[in-house]
């Protein structure tokens, strides 16, 4: 079995990762580095990532010269290793298509050992994967890998661009460590999480990627001052959605009334947080049924159709967060604000319950949402710009259910909105985080209310 740090099961204590590196295949995003050659024949490759686009081919990295290597995910989803020196193709069993989960990936190569299935190895979240494609070759085999020329990550050549997060990206030149390195599992809930890996010996071409420093987010914390070219990110791309603290992000595969999303009406990018939406409902990775929380919504374009809020698992994304009950499933429930006109619904499989709440939303407002499952009087209260529009009554919604954030809309043209669960993808000044020191938002998060993050699912969820 593979160990996954899920959304609502982290592991707590111990090592903490503090950033990340958002990137967006939209935008090109990409590090790169000219090298010289290292150790060819042994040498270990470990990142952490959290996916945010399924089907599609997507690098992590490629080491390019006379020869190339890459290490992809292809659009089935599954991890591959192609070496050109000799055409050699290995992957391995298991599709990758958690996209609210961060993975661990070590790849172990060691064209040294007398056994060819051991000379290039993989592991996910600490467990050595089952391979289904290996190829074969010779024992001391020269890899392209840790070669001179061009060293990119996020890409390859100008093409294949991740849509993703990394994390505690690392290069030992000249080693191949075994897992327990770079990690451990959990003796409470045999979760691998990762540990310090800054005692490590990295070799002369190895290289550690922290993503801490944000004026320099190619920078080299190994001591070996092997540092990448940053291509198309930003400060902004720096972020606090880690492997010890996941947070939530909209969900690229939404159920649809208990089927997979099957149309483009709904697109995320920007790892999962700007989404574009047309007479759709997009919703979050994370369920809540209890506690205290907060989260934020920014208005990017056309306003009019837009409504914030939060559904139930059998609620049918064609519904368009309650206002077409045609289109409602059975056991459907939600709530909103709706942005044309200022109203509010909260909808029990029929779309039933509208009535006056609020003032009407406009193009970069931002509209930050409470909401409080622990109480008697269970509500929702919603703030335009940090003003209170008042509290939702929600208590005719069941309790123990699990409400997912959602941003529907009600009109036939696009709806663009960013989501801010405490890691924002847009510049945002406020500073204001929860009383656990969570989150970047634009208001004051009220006393008792937590960003919606797998530390604070721990401890309030």
């Amino acid at each position: 079995m593979v160990s996954f740090i899920l959304p609502g099961n982290s592991a707590t204590g111990g090592y903490d990762v503090a950033n990340s590196l958002r990137f967006n295949s939209g935008s090109s995003d990409s590090l790169t580095r000219s090298t010289t050659a290292g150790n060819r024949t042994t040498w270990t490759f470990s990142t952490w990532f959290k996916r945010s686009k399924l089907g599609v081919l997507q690098s992590i990295l490629e080491h390019d010269d006379a020869n190339y290597f890459r290490i992809r995910i292809t659009s089935g989803d599954v991890f591959e290793v192609f070496d050109s020196n000799g055409n050699n193709t290995w992957n391995w069993h298991g599709v990758l298509r958690d996209t609210s989960s961060w993975y661990s990936i070590i790849l172990r190569g060691d064209s040294t050992d007398g056994t060819n299935n051991n000379r290039l190895r993989l592991y996910i979240n600490g467990t050595l994967a089952s391979a289904n494609t290996v190829a074969s070759i010779s024992q001391n085999y020269t890899f392209s890998f840790n070669q001179g020329g061009t060293l990119q990550i996020g890409k390859r050549g100008s093409t294949d661009y991740l849509d993703g997060y990394l994390a505690e990206t690392i290069l030992i030149d000249g080693s191949a460590l075994a897992p327990d390195q770079f990690g451990e599992f959990d003796e409470d809930s045999g979760i691998w999480k990762p540990i310090d890996v800054s005692g490590l010996t990295f070799g002369t071409r190895g290289f550690y990627l922290d993503f801490e420093n944000s004026g320099s987010l190619g920078a080299d914390v190994s001591g070996n001052g092997n540092n990448f070219t940053v291509n198309n990110l930003t400060s902004i791309d720096q972020s606090t959605d880690t492997c010890t603290n996941n947070f939530a992000t909209g969900n690229p595969i939404t159920s649809q009334a208990g089927s997979a999303q099957s149309n483009s009406l709904l697109t995320f990018s920007e790892g999962n947080l700007l989404m574009a939406d047309n007479s759709e409902t997009g919703i979050a990775n994370f369920g809540l049924s209890s506690g205290k929380w907060f989260w934020e919504v920014k208005v990017i374009a056309d306003q009019d159709g837009l409504i914030i809020g939060a559904c139930n698992e059998h609620f049918n994304i064609n519904a368009e967060l309650g206002y077409n009950s045609p289109a409602s499933a059975t056991g459907a429930k939600a709530f909103g604000y709706y942005g044309g006109n200022g109203t509010a619904t909260v909808s029990v499989d029929d779309g039933s319950g509208f009535g006056s709440y609020g003032s009407a939303i406009a193009v970069n407002n931002i509209v930050s949402v409470a909401l409080d499952l622990d109480s008697a009087d269970q509500s929702c209260t919603f703030y335009l710009n940090g003003s209170s529009q008042g509290a939702l009554d929600i208590t005719n919604l069941s309790s123990g259910e699990s409400y997912f954030p959602a941003v529907g809309n009600w009109s036939v043209s696009d709806v663009s909105t960013s989501w801010n669960f405490g890691s924002p993808q847009y510049s945002e000044s406020g500073g204001n985080s929860d009383g656990n020191g969570y989150g970047n938002f634009s208001m004051a998060v009220p006393s008792g209310y937590y960003a919606l993050n797998t530390k604070n699912l721990a401890e309030y969820g």
